[in-house]
């Protein structure tokens, strides 16, 4: 395949798929002005693997991993930056540092899925954000269909337990 039919070829994928996996980063981090830039830079390893990534049985559970493991590399980084902040200041003589705890009467669902770790948030959002099988998660997530289950179902029982059985399964579609 000469570099213009693999350029088009990419071109084509990225078409296709770029909306899905901006909203899976948007979904992941929780940050709307985010979520384009980690999909373009998602796409930009993708072209630089586009040999690897094309002949991949399932090229966009490829893609979504590698969505998946850059929004979960972004939120280790911010954590940790907070974590800086947040020692910096309460090492200051004097230093007044305030915790406010979320109240769970005003919590969204964004901040509900952002109390999930992150494998847990990833299996919800694939699953029922973007409606993926359990198999199609797995091969995002690099994990077993059985590990998609498990992590599913926990994450479901800590968003019912954050945001009561109503509200969670309007937000997935589901009865329990």
């Amino acid at each position: 395949m000469d570099l213009d039919d693999a350029s088009a070829e990419f071109h084509d994928f990225f078409e296709r798929h770029h909306a899905e996996l901006a909203r899976l980063a948007h979904l992941l981090t929780g940050e709307a002005e985010t979520a384009d830039d980690l999909a373009a830079d998602a796409f930009v390893a993708l072209w630089h693997r586009w040999d690897r990534v094309r002949r991949a049985d399932r090229p966009v559970a490829y893609a979504r991993g590698v969505v998946t493991n850059m929004a979960r590399a972004r939120i280790r980084a911010l954590t940790r930056e907070r974590r800086r902040v947040h020692l910096f200041w309460t090492a200051l003589p004097g230093s007044r540092a305030q915790h406010h705890p979320d109240v769970d009467a005003v919590m969204d669902v964004r901040r509900a899925l952002a109390r999930l770790p992150f494998r847990k948030r990833a299996c919800v959002v694939l699953r029922h954000a973007l409606d993926l099988s359990e198999k199609d998660t797995a091969l995002a997530l690099g994990t077993s269909v059985g590990t998609v289950k498990s992590q599913t179902s926990k994450a479901m029982a800590e968003l019912q337990r954050l945001l009561g059985a109503q509200a969670a399964e309007e937000l997935t579609g589901t009865r329990n």
